[in-house]
């Protein structure tokens, strides 16, 4: 078999180029510090390393998304927080107004330091995020939810939560809307209200009550109806059109428990011929009805023993109405707590995750140094010896030997 020339310097060409190519190959392999440079190196590596980097950057997008649900429940938290001192503050000032010694007048200061509170609590109600989205107008995040009227505040918000996505199977709520902050305090003591009506001549003060039967409890309307000074009946109202007395002439001692229908309640003073008091069942009131009703209320003259009645009947309601709305925000603020601690518990979930990942992307890509080096050496040495043979090879010819 003939070999030419041409063949010699093709065949030791090529080889040397094959091995400059391997070398090259682990040098940037060794740069790079990756086993696998291009999906062709481990096609079956390659595949699994993409599914692993898409997990990896969306378990990022899910802490970004924590981080973001933790600003924005942060800012309602402390949002809240203002609003529950706000109401402890207006407690405070209900209790001391109705203080027997004061007169008129001093329980109108109390009245004026209530209208600050009232601006401030709007205020609160209207609270921005840092990208000036309002915290508690539900979806309407562009439209101011609350706006001041002469009977409390209309909302405009609307009862939506903004839900965001901050785990693999979790969407959390990053808000509450207004609605159930502000407008769902139950009135009474949160089963049924009682009252005196406007109109009472006498000094009868009726007590929230309870319900001591809750299986004859029937949550109707019910009128306390005074004949005269010593004698009342209750009467259903529940049918305005067709009221049905259910217990005529009762005789009426103060401060004695009142008992039908699994509710007692009890008055106290002495209420005049004519006199009514209801019991209600309970409904949402807004927080800003409930102030703007004892603003008024204190801004009224109590000098005899009627309106002194009615002051405390309409005290007594006030407390009611302000502690129905302390349990509001303190039953909110319990659900964003829990909240921010759950986006804790994700956040290390999210951690843990993110460690496997990288250790099984480390596995597939992660070169092997001690063998890269020792492949590198191996390699250096057999492109010398190459280099060194096919110059020796080709310098071989007949005609060196030929004088």
């Amino acid at each position: 078999m003939r070999i030419s020339t041409n063949t010699m310097y093709n065949t030791g060409s090529a080889r040397m180029s094959d091995l400059q190519s391997s070398l090259n190959k682990t040098q940037l392999q060794m740069t790079a510090g990756k086993r696998i440079l291009s999906p062709s190196d481990d096609p079956v590596a390659s595949a699994q390393a993409l599914e692993l980097k898409q997990s990896q950057s969306i378990n990022e997008q899910y802490a970004t998304n924590r981080s973001s649900a933790k600003s924005s429940l942060g800012m309602e938290e402390n949002a809240l927080q203002s609003i529950t001192l706000l109401l402890q503050d207006v407690k405070t000032i209900a209790v001391n107004a109705g203080n027997g010694v004061l007169d008129s007048d001093q329980r109108k200061y109390f009245a004026t330091e209530l209208s600050g509170r009232y601006d401030e609590l709007l205020a609160l109600a209207n609270s921005r995020d840092g990208a000036g989205n309002y915290i508690f107008a539900g979806y309407q995040t562009t439209t101011q939810p609350f706006t001041k009227t002469p009977t409390g505040a209309s909302y405009s918000g609307d009862q939506g939560e903004r839900i965001l996505q901050v785990g693999p199977q979790r969407q959390m709520a990053l808000s509450d809307s207004g609605s159930i902050v502000f407008e769902s305090n139950r009135t009474g003591n949160g089963t049924f209200v009682s009252a005196a009506t406007g109109t009472n001549a006498g000094s009868g003060v009726i007590s929230p009550g309870s319900v001591v039967n809750s299986a004859a409890f029937t949550g109707k309307n019910y009128t306390i109806s005074f004949t005269d000074a010593t004698t009342f009946d209750i009467i259903d109202n529940s049918d305005p059109l067709a009221p049905i007395t259910i217990s005529p002439g009762n005789a009426f001692v103060s401060g004695q428990a009142i008992v039908f229908d699994g509710v007692q309640i009890d008055i106290t003073g002495a209420p005049a011929a004519g006199d009514s008091f209801t019991v209600e069942p309970s409904k949402n009131e807004s927080i800003f009805t409930a102030l703007k009703d004892l603003i008024n209320l204190l801004n009224q003259p109590a000098t005899d023993s009627t309106t002194k009645a009615n002051l405390t009947n309409g005290l007594n309601a006030a407390h009611a109405s302000l502690d129905s709305a302390l349990d509001s925000v303190l039953t909110v603020r319990s659900s964003v707590g829990a909240r921010l601690k759950e986006l804790d518990s994700l956040d290390a979930q999210g951690e843990d995750r993110d460690i496997s990942y990288a250790t099984a992307l480390s596995n597939l890509e992660d070169l092997d140094y001690t063998k890269a080096i020792t492949d590198f050496s191996k390699q250096k040495i057999m492109l010398e010896a190459a280099q060194q043979a096919f110059v020796k090879t080709t310098g071989l010819s007949l005609f060196n030997y030929i004088s």
